[in-house]
């Protein structure tokens, strides 16, 4: 509801963060990957973006979605940890990573995910396909439903191991949609991405995540490495510090040494920079507008929603709040009658909107009071 009045007041908070301590200057995000990609879990702010959209192979990092697909199926019944696959002459004897698995045994779900995530056996992703889907190929158009479905544009799976194929192609952007929903649909199976090492027929393997090893990344417990010829060596992966999480992939790497150094370099740098501040809770009083004719000379203006935000240094020290409304509001007013906005400048190219409320109810003054009060208002411009 639009209130007609002579004038708009606008407040501006410029001390809105007094008192906490600002940084001189902020460090800038580069990286030396092809492509490189960092988002806030919760947000989805893109924090650092470097040919995000790039066409590229996503090597064995294809098999976060081959896992995706199992958690789906195993969170809507159809398959369970316990169950058994049979492994295949072709699974046995694929090339490249492996979980070492024997042809002709039958092998656990449970199994067959860790020999996936941990070992990143391209045996044993070829197992899971079969398993689900009776043949690899099929398994792959599994695949492609669920990477349309949940937003992945750029993206078309020919394969579950990552194997290299001149039609298998994705981004640094989808693979972090993907790994953003496989994190928030399946938390509690998500975990397995942490583990460290994996015994299977007596071999222990360890993660091939280089993160996930002497706390080079405080909070770093997963997703998952790739390399090939074509794609050099890529990493997508999650870490989570305090109440943030954050997403990274790149790829284009050329040594493992410099996946490690990079990727580790690129999240430290993220959880360096960007700091959450919560400006305000729901139904915070922001200011209070005057009132004309009202019972009380002022209305407290509040937002009906938490409001925080992640900012790196540069925004938080540049940051500008100012609350707007049209000044004097005659009454009678309405709790939770919306009356001005909350505008939140974050830099030059984005500024943020939000609605003030009526934080209380206004009656109207008595019939006498009103002739007093109006009769101020033109002669002095005051508002009683």
């Amino acid at each position: 509801m639009k209130m007609r009045s002579p004038f708009w007041s606008i407040l501006m908070f410029v001390s809105f963060l007094a008192g906490v301590a600002m940084p001189t200057g902020a460090v800038e995000i580069t990286s030396t990957a092809k492509q490189a990609y960092i988002t806030d879990f919760l947000s989805g702010k893109v924090l650092f973006s470097k040919n995000a959209d790039e066409p590229m192979k996503p090597a064995s990092m294809a098999k976060i979605m081959t896992v995706f697909v199992a958690f789906q199926r195993i969170v809507d019944g159809s398959l369970k940890m316990d169950d058994e696959f049979v492994v295949s002459t072709k699974a046995w004897k694929k090339g490249g990573s492996r979980t070492f698995l024997e042809v002709g045994s039958k092998v656990t779900v449970s199994d067959i995910l860790h020999g996936i995530i941990v070992q990143s056996g391209n045996d044993a992703a070829i197992v899971m396909a079969e398993g689900i889907s009776g043949t690899e190929n099929a398994f792959a158009d599994e695949m492609n439903f669920w990477a349309k479905k949940i937003g992945m544009s750029s993206t078309n799976f020919r394969n579950s191991t990552g194997w290299p194929d001149p039609q298998q192609n994705t981004s640094a952007r989808d693979l972090s949609i993907l790994s953003t929903k496989l994190i928030k649909n399946f938390p509690d199976l998500y975990k397995m991405f942490a583990e460290i090492s994996f015994t299977y027929n007596g071999i222990k393997q360890g993660n091939r995540n280089p993160i996930l090893y002497n706390n080079l990344v405080f909070g770093a417990d997963g997703l998952k490495t790739g390399h090939t010829e074509e794609s050099g060596y890529g990493l997508t992966a999650s870490a989570q510090q305090k109440n943030l999480r954050f997403i990274l992939v790149l790829n284009g790497m050329t040594s493992m040494r410099q996946r490690k150094q990079e990727s580790s370099r690129l999240l430290n740098s993220a959880f360096r920079e960007y700091k959450k501040i919560n400006l305000y809770l729901s139904d915070d009083n922001v200011t209070k507008a005057k009132v004309f004719l009202g019972e009380m000379e002022a209305v407290p203006l509040v937002v009906k929603q938490d409001i925080s935000l992640l900012l790196n240094s540069i925004e938080q020290r540049e940051m500008i709040v100012k609350a707007i409304w049209n000044e004097p509001i005659s009454a009678p007013i309405q709790k939770d009658t919306e009356l001005g906005k909350l505008l939140i400048k974050v830099s030059d190219e984005k500024t943020l909107s939000f609605p003030l409320y009526a934080g209380k109810g206004v009656n109207k003054q008595s019939f006498f009071k009103r002739i007093g009060s109006t009769i101020d208002f033109i002669i002095w411009g005051s508002v009683k």
